[in-house]
Protein backbone atom coordinates (compact mmCIF):
# COMPACT_ATOMS: atom_id res chain seq x y z
CA UNK A 1 0.00 0.00 0.00
CA UNK A 2 0.84 3.39 -0.77
CA UNK A 3 0.88 6.27 1.84
CA UNK A 4 1.44 9.82 1.49
CA UNK A 5 2.85 12.04 4.05
CA UNK A 6 -0.55 12.79 5.75
CA UNK A 7 -0.63 8.92 6.20
CA UNK A 8 -4.01 8.80 4.04
CA UNK A 9 -4.19 5.68 1.69
CA UNK A 10 -3.48 6.90 -2.10
CA UNK A 11 -4.96 4.96 -4.73
CA UNK A 12 -2.94 2.66 -6.74
CA UNK A 13 -2.71 3.71 -10.89
CA UNK A 14 -5.16 1.72 -12.68
CA UNK A 15 -4.28 0.86 -16.52
CA UNK A 16 -6.50 2.08 -19.15
CA UNK A 17 -8.16 -1.26 -20.57
CA UNK A 18 -10.88 -1.43 -23.58
CA UNK A 19 -13.80 -3.91 -22.17
CA UNK A 20 -12.80 -6.62 -24.02
CA UNK A 21 -9.34 -6.52 -22.13
CA UNK A 22 -11.08 -6.44 -18.77
CA UNK A 23 -13.45 -9.25 -19.82
CA UNK A 24 -10.56 -11.66 -21.07
CA UNK A 25 -8.70 -10.96 -18.06
CA UNK A 26 -11.87 -12.23 -15.94
CA UNK A 27 -11.89 -14.98 -18.31
CA UNK A 28 -8.18 -15.82 -17.62
CA UNK A 29 -8.76 -15.59 -13.81
CA UNK A 30 -11.60 -18.17 -13.82
CA UNK A 31 -9.32 -20.13 -16.12
CA UNK A 32 -6.25 -20.10 -13.55
CA UNK A 33 -8.89 -20.94 -10.50
CA UNK A 34 -9.69 -23.98 -12.30
CA UNK A 35 -6.25 -25.57 -13.57
CA UNK A 36 -5.20 -28.29 -11.78
CA UNK A 37 -1.80 -27.99 -10.16
CA UNK A 38 0.64 -30.20 -13.07
CA UNK A 39 2.43 -33.14 -11.31
CA UNK A 40 5.68 -34.68 -12.46
CA UNK A 41 4.84 -37.94 -13.21
CA UNK A 42 5.70 -40.92 -10.10
CA UNK A 43 6.52 -38.02 -7.95
CA UNK A 44 5.18 -39.85 -5.15
CA UNK A 45 7.62 -42.66 -5.71
CA UNK A 46 11.29 -41.50 -5.50
CA UNK A 47 11.63 -38.90 -2.58
CA UNK A 48 14.34 -36.93 -4.95
CA UNK A 49 11.71 -35.73 -7.76
CA UNK A 50 9.72 -32.70 -6.99
CA UNK A 51 5.66 -32.77 -6.92
CA UNK A 52 5.96 -28.84 -8.80
CA UNK A 53 8.44 -29.48 -11.59
CA UNK A 54 6.76 -30.24 -14.93
CA UNK A 55 8.12 -32.83 -17.32
CA UNK A 56 5.93 -34.41 -20.35
CA UNK A 57 5.87 -38.31 -19.69
CA UNK A 58 7.32 -40.14 -22.62
CA UNK A 59 7.24 -43.80 -21.58
CA UNK A 60 6.33 -46.06 -24.04
CA UNK A 61 4.13 -47.67 -21.37
CA UNK A 62 3.08 -44.69 -19.37
CA UNK A 63 -0.29 -44.55 -17.90
CA UNK A 64 -0.18 -40.63 -17.48
CA UNK A 65 0.75 -40.76 -21.16
CA UNK A 66 -2.11 -42.37 -22.06
CA UNK A 67 -4.35 -40.25 -19.90
CA UNK A 68 -5.72 -42.94 -18.00
CA UNK A 69 -8.61 -41.21 -15.38
CA UNK A 70 -6.78 -42.63 -11.78
CA UNK A 71 -3.02 -40.39 -12.78
CA UNK A 72 -3.12 -36.75 -12.51
CA UNK A 73 -3.91 -34.37 -15.48
CA UNK A 74 -1.22 -33.87 -17.95
CA UNK A 75 -0.51 -30.35 -19.03
CA UNK A 76 -2.01 -29.25 -22.47
CA UNK A 77 -3.48 -26.57 -24.82
CA UNK A 78 -6.61 -26.18 -23.36
CA UNK A 79 -5.41 -25.19 -19.98
CA UNK A 80 -4.29 -22.07 -21.99
CA UNK A 81 -5.13 -18.28 -21.20
CA UNK A 82 -6.50 -15.69 -24.01
CA UNK A 83 -3.90 -14.63 -26.18
CA UNK A 84 -4.53 -10.67 -25.83
CA UNK A 85 -4.12 -10.96 -21.94
CA UNK A 86 -1.11 -13.96 -21.70
CA UNK A 87 2.06 -12.67 -20.50
CA UNK A 88 0.07 -9.40 -18.63
CA UNK A 89 0.01 -8.54 -14.70
CA UNK A 90 -3.04 -9.42 -12.73
CA UNK A 91 -3.75 -5.43 -12.96
CA UNK A 92 -3.79 -5.13 -16.25
CA UNK A 93 -0.21 -3.78 -16.93
CA UNK A 94 1.98 -4.99 -19.48
CA UNK A 95 5.15 -5.92 -16.86
CA UNK A 96 8.41 -4.29 -18.11
CA UNK A 97 11.46 -5.57 -16.29
CA UNK A 98 14.05 -2.29 -15.33
CA UNK A 99 17.61 -2.56 -14.39
CA UNK A 100 18.32 1.27 -14.68
CA UNK A 101 16.62 5.09 -14.93
CA UNK A 102 17.36 5.32 -18.74
CA UNK A 103 15.03 2.16 -18.84
CA UNK A 104 12.48 4.74 -17.60
CA UNK A 105 12.15 6.00 -21.13
CA UNK A 106 9.49 5.97 -23.95
CA UNK A 107 7.30 3.85 -21.62
CA UNK A 108 3.51 4.59 -21.76
CA UNK A 109 2.26 5.20 -18.21
CA UNK A 110 -1.28 3.98 -19.48
CA UNK A 111 -0.32 0.57 -20.18
CA UNK A 112 2.74 -0.51 -19.20
CA UNK A 113 3.86 -0.79 -15.30
CA UNK A 114 7.87 -1.13 -14.28
CA UNK A 115 9.38 -3.99 -11.65
CA UNK A 116 12.69 -3.49 -10.63
CA UNK A 117 15.18 -6.51 -11.76
CA UNK A 118 16.55 -8.43 -8.08
CA UNK A 119 20.24 -7.15 -8.62
CA UNK A 120 19.69 -3.50 -8.35
CA UNK A 121 20.82 -2.13 -5.28
CA UNK A 122 19.30 0.11 -2.99
CA UNK A 123 20.33 3.29 -4.20
CA UNK A 124 20.10 2.88 -7.66
CA UNK A 125 16.14 1.57 -6.82
CA UNK A 126 15.11 4.67 -5.08
CA UNK A 127 16.61 6.52 -8.11
CA UNK A 128 14.48 4.34 -10.14
CA UNK A 129 11.32 4.53 -8.20
CA UNK A 130 11.61 9.09 -7.91
CA UNK A 131 12.19 9.09 -11.66
CA UNK A 132 8.63 6.60 -12.06
CA UNK A 133 6.69 8.69 -9.95
CA UNK A 134 7.57 11.46 -12.06
CA UNK A 135 6.38 9.69 -15.05
CA UNK A 136 3.41 8.75 -13.25
CA UNK A 137 4.35 5.18 -14.06
CA UNK A 138 3.44 2.53 -11.49
CA UNK A 139 5.74 0.19 -9.73
CA UNK A 140 5.03 -3.32 -8.96
CA UNK A 141 7.81 -4.50 -6.57
CA UNK A 142 7.91 -0.94 -4.77
CA UNK A 143 9.97 -1.16 -1.20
Amino acid sequence: MEENENNDYEVKKKPELDEETEELLEKRKKIKGRRPKFSRQEWFRYNKIDRDTWRKPKGLHSKMRHNLKYRPNVANIGYRSPKNVRGLHPSGFEDVLVHNVDDLEGLDPDTQAIRIAHGVGMKKRIDIENKADEMDLRVLNRI
